[in-house]
């Protein structure tokens, strides 16, 4: 499945992620396969990547974890190769995931001796320094089980986020189909024909051809607004904010221009739309 990245996005979703929290987290694509999106991994695993056949194991196992996911959607549990608390869970359908959520790497609460005495085992092939690696081991953050449901959640919470936002997208989407979502969900940014190009990977001529299909005929900017219009009547029957606040909030700061854009789409104005729009209050 060819899968398209917003990568500016997540890795900035990623490291915010990390800063707060100091619990790494990532997505892999659909194979298990690490896109790149984070560097800053635990000491004890930035030393075993570093070792080729280290680097071989860790890949193999993160792609042994999205074939052995029996989860329900949620996160699933396990401990990685070396014995290291990790957990997964997929990006949009369990059934045709477009990438996998996965944090860690951590330990649980039970005795560090105890987990480090469990993952000695596992490193009989390692050339290096062994007592190189039981530090970086010990350096480890402990979650409690507490813990874990919070972030867990905090997690699910930001996996419908990616989804609202459009963050991963299946390329099998139809140019058309990716242009609308992406209007829906960006209207109130600045937008142009060049960043909706770049962002899109669609030229620019087949951009405005896209356009004037979707808007029966007008232009791209014409369908911006239109967007940008839709989303201000509803603010204007649902809210009480002032005119110009609704102009802000979808996206246009000079409040005459909007007054002029809405009228060219609407056939009235802000002021007129709201109090024909609006129920009339009871009376006795």
């Amino acid at each position: 499945m060819n899968t398209l990245f917003d990568e500016t996005r997540l890795r900035r979703l990623i490291a915010n992620l990390d800063t707060l929290t100091g619990v790494p987290a990532n997505i892999l694509d659909v194979t298990g396969r690490d896109i790149q999106l984070f560097s800053g991994h635990p000491p004890f695993c930035r030393i075993v990547n570093a070792s080729p056949e280290g680097h071989a194991r860790c890949v193999a196992c993160d792609a042994w974890k999205v074939n052995s996911y029996t989860g329900d959607g949620g996160f699933q549990y396990y401990r990685c190769h070396l014995g290291v608390c990790e957990a997964l869970m997929p990006l949009y359908s369990k059934e045709e995931p477009l990438a996998w959520l996965v944090f860690g790497c951590y330990l649980d609460d039970s005795p560090v001796e105890e987990q480090w005495d469990n993952t000695r085992p596992l490193l009989d092939w390692w050339p290096g320094d062994m007592e190189e690696l039981r530090r970086a081991f010990f350096q480890f953050r402990q979650c409690s089980g507490e813990e874990l449901r919070a972030y867990s959640e905090t997690l699910e919470a930001l996996a419908a986020y990616i989804r609202l936002e459009g963050l991963i997208q299946s390329a099998e989407q139809s140019d058309l189909e990716r242009l609308e979502r992406y209007l829906d969900q960006h209207y109130m940014e600045k937008l142009s024909l060049a960043q909706l190009s770049r962002q899109l990977h669609i030229g620019r001529t087949k951009l405005c051809a896209l356009a004037k299909e979707l808007s029966g005929g007008h232009t791209l900017s014409w369908l911006i607004a239109q967007r940008r219009i839709d989303a201000a009547k509803r603010l204007l029957i649902q809210s009480s904010l002032p005119v110009s606040a609704v102009a802000e909030a979808v996206g246009i700061s000079d409040y005459n221009y909007f007054s002029k854009v809405f009228r060219s789409v609407a056939g009235t104005t802000p002021s007129q739309y709201r109090k024909s729009a609006r129920p009339a209050p009871l009376t006795e």
